[in-house]
C-alpha cells in the first residue's frame, strides 16, 4: 500500500507530551497490525544529542547503530517495542550541514541555495527515506518556534505531494485552568491551531492536554474556533502513570479515526502489559545532573518497568562533602543503590564512597559506565591497596591509572561522536551472576564511553568466575576487546557493567539487570 503519514506537533508549550501521545499511538496502531516506524524532527542545530548538557536536554539516548539521539527515542523504543536507527531522527543541524557540503562540492549547479526548495527537498528526502506502511512524524518544538518554520512547510509541501488523504495531522496543545475564575481558557489553543493554519496546516485531530478532565463546553468552544470536528477533540488530561495513556487513546477509540481517515484495515487490539502496581522499594541514584529527572529517564524507567518505585536522586557532591560515617547513615536507609554513567570529576569521590558503602556493607549496588569504572577505582584503592588509584578522566597523575582513555581516543580531542557508540557483542562468562541473569554467553548491549579498565596494567587486581583464588579480587563476568562487567562473588549484588543496559528496557521485557536487581531488593525484603 502507499505509505501513510500522521504528522504531531506541539502547541502553546514544550513539554506538554508529544513524545509520550505520539510513541503510544504508535503502539496501538502497531498491535493493530499496522506496519509502523518514529521520525523525531528536533529543529535545533546541533548534529545529534551527544554534546548536550543532560542537565538541560536530559539523556543522550544512544541506538544500536551508534546515533546520540533525544530523549524521545527512548519513549518510541520503550513504548513501540522495536530498536529505532539513526534515520529515526532529524536535526537541523543535519540538514544544514548536508545542505552546504553538497553546496561546496558545487552539487547545485551553481544555483542560488534557499530555504525553499533546496532545504524542504533536503528534509522531504530524509522522510521519504524511512522505508515503512505508516510513519509517525513529531515535529519538536511549539507551532510559532522559528526553528520549526521550515520543517512544517517541509510537511506541508510533502502532504500535498504525496496526496493529503495519506496524511493525518495532530495537534497537541495545552489548555491551563484558571482557579481565580474557575474556568479553562482555550484563547492560547486557539491562536495556536491559527498559526499552524496559516502555515497551511489544517489539523484533522487536536489532543487536548489539561492538569484535570476538562469540560465539554471548553472542547465544544475548541472545536470551533479551530475549524477541527468535534469528534476529533480529544481531552487527555495528566496521568499518574505515562504506561496508562495508550490504553486512555484505545478506549477512545483513536485507532479507528485515524484507520477510517487513512483508509487502513486494522484489528483493532491492543496488547499492553504494564506495571500498575510498584514495590515499596528505596533506591538510592548517586547522581550529578541534577536539573532534571529526564537526565537519567531510561534508568527511572526500567526501575519503573521491573516494578519498583522511582529512586531518590541524591547529588554525588553531597556524599562527597560528608564524612565516611555521615555517608553510611544516609546510604544505609536505602535497599541498593545505583550509581550512573556520566562525564567530568564533580563528585567522584562521592561516587567512590557510596561504593565503598554498598561494599563493605553488603548494600545491593549496580554501577553503569562511569559507575563500573568507579567500582574498579575503589576495589583497587581499598582492597588491592592501590593508594590514589583514580581514572587518567579526573586524574592525569595518577600513579595507579586502573582506568585509561581507549587506544584509539588518545589522539582525537573533538567531543562530538567520537566515544565507543551502539550495539557491541559482549561476551557473558559463564559461573557469574551475570551468567545467572542473561541466562546465555552472547548478547549485544550499547556503549557510550572513551574510557575502560586498564586490565593490561592492572591485571592482578581481577580474576575470571573459573578461577580458583579469586579471593578479594574483582571478577570479570563479561568481556569483549575490554573488560564489559565486574562483580563480587561474596555479595548479595555488586555487579558493574560498561555498557548501558537501561538504554534496551520495553514495556512489557525491562532490561534482565534491571529486573534482577530489583526481584534481589524485593527478596531481601521479605517482597513477593
Amino acid at each position: 500500500m502507499a505509505k501513510k503519514y500522521i504528522v504531531v506537533t506541539g502547541g502553546v508549550l514544550s513539554g506538554i507530551g508529544k513524545g509520550i501521545v505520539s510513541a503510544s499511538i504508535g503502539r496501538i496502531l502497531k498491535d493493530c497490525g499496522i506496519n509502523i516506524t518514529s521520525l523525531k524532527i528536533d529543529p535545533y542545530l546541533n548534529v545529534d544529542a551527544g554534546t548536550m548538557n543532560p542537565n538541560q536536554h536530559g539523556e543522550v539516548f544512544v541506538t544500536d547503530d551508534g546515533y546520540e539521539a533525544d530523549l524521545d527515542l527512548g519513549h518510541y523504543e520503550r513504548f513501540l517495542g522495536i530498536d529505532m536507527k539513526r534515520y529515526n531522527n532529524i536535526t537541523a543541524g543535519q540538514i544544514f550541514k548536508s545542505i552546504i557540503e553538497k553546496e561546496r562540492e558545487g552539487k547545485y549547479l551553481g544555483a542560488t541555495v534557499q530555504m525553499v526548495p533546496h532545504v524542504t527537498e533536503e528534509i522531504k528526502n530524509k522522510i521519504k527515506y524511512i522505508d515503512t506502511d505508516l510513519l509517525m512524524i513529531e515535529i519538536g518544538g511549539t507551532v510559532g518556534d522559528i526553528e520549526g518554520e521550515i520543517f512544517l512547510e517541509a510537511v506541508r509541501e510533502l502532504s500535498l505531494e504525496e496526496g493529503i488523504e495519506t496524511f493525518f495531522f495532530i495537534h497537541v496543545t495545552f489548555v491551563p485552568y484558571l482557579n481565580v475564575t474557575n474556568e479553562f481558557k482555550t484563547k492560547p489553543t486557539q491562536q495556536s491551531v491559527q498559526l499552524l493554519r496559516k502555515i497551511g496546516i489544517h489539523p484533522n485531530m487536536l489532543i487536548i492536554r489539561t492538569e484535570k478532565s476538562i469540560d465539554s463546553n471548553s472542547l465544544d468552544k475548541i472545536a470551533l474556533f479551530a475549524g477541527v470536528n468535534r469528534k476529533y477533540v480529544i481531552n487527555l488530561p495528566d496521568a499518574e502513570n505515562v504506561y496508562e495513556v495508550p490504553e486512555k487513546l484505545f478506549n477512545i477509540g483513536i485507532q479507528t479515526i485515524i484507520a477510517e481517515k487513512l483508509n487502513l484495515e486494522i484489528s483493532n487490539h491492543l496488547n499492553w502489559n504494564y506495571p500498575k502496581t510498584f514495590s515499596p522499594l528505596k533506591i538510592a541514584m548517586i547522581g550529578k545532573y541534577l536539573g532534571t529527572d529526564d537526565a537519567y529517564k531510561s534508568i527511572i524507567e526500567s526501575i519503573f518497568l521491573s516494578g519498583a518505585e522511582k529512586p531518590d536522586l541524591i547529588d554525588s557532591q553531597l556524599i562527597e562533602d560528608l564524612n565516611e560515617e555521615e555517608a553510611k547513615e544516609l546510604l544505609s536507609k536505602y535497599d541498593g543503590i545505583i550509581i550512573p554513567g556520566g562525564f567530568g570529576k564533580r563528585g567522584i569521590e562521592g561516587k567512590i564512597k557510596s561504593v565503598k558503602i554498598a561494599r563493605e556493607n553488603k548494600i545491593p549496588i549496580l554501577g553503569i559506565c562511569l559507575g563500573m569504572q568507579v567500582m574498579v577505582i575503589e576495589f583497587a584503592r581499598h582492597v588491592g591497596n592501590l593508594k590514589n588509584a583514580n581514572s587518567l578522566e579526573f586524574d592525569p597523575k595518577t600513579p595507579y591509572p586502573v582506568i585509561d582513555i581507549m587506544e584509539e581516543q588518545k589522539e582525537i580531542l573533538k567531543l562530538g561522536g567520537t566515544m565507543r557508540l551502539g550495539a557491541q557483542k559482549t561476551i557473558i562468562l559463564k559461573n557469574s551472576k551475570l551468567y545467572d541473569i542473561y541466562k546465555t554467553d552472547i548478547v549485544f548491549e550499547r556503549h557510550r564511553h572513551r574510557y575502560e579498565v586498564n586490565f593490561e596494567k592492572f591485571e592482578d587486581l581481577f580474576a575470571y568466575p573459573e578461577n580458583e583464588n579469586s579471593e578479594n579480587k574483582l571478577i570479570i563476568s563479561a568481556k569483549s576487546d575490554f573488560v564489559e562487567a565486574v562483580e563480587i562473588k561474596e555479595h548479595p549484588f555488586f555487579v558493574g557493567v560498561q555498557f548501558h543496559p537501561e538504554l534496551k528496557s520495553k514495556v512489557g521485557s525491562p532490561h534482565p539487570i534491571f529486573k534482577s536487581f530489583i526481584n534481589k531488593l524485593k527478596e531481601l525484603k521479605g517482597l513477593k
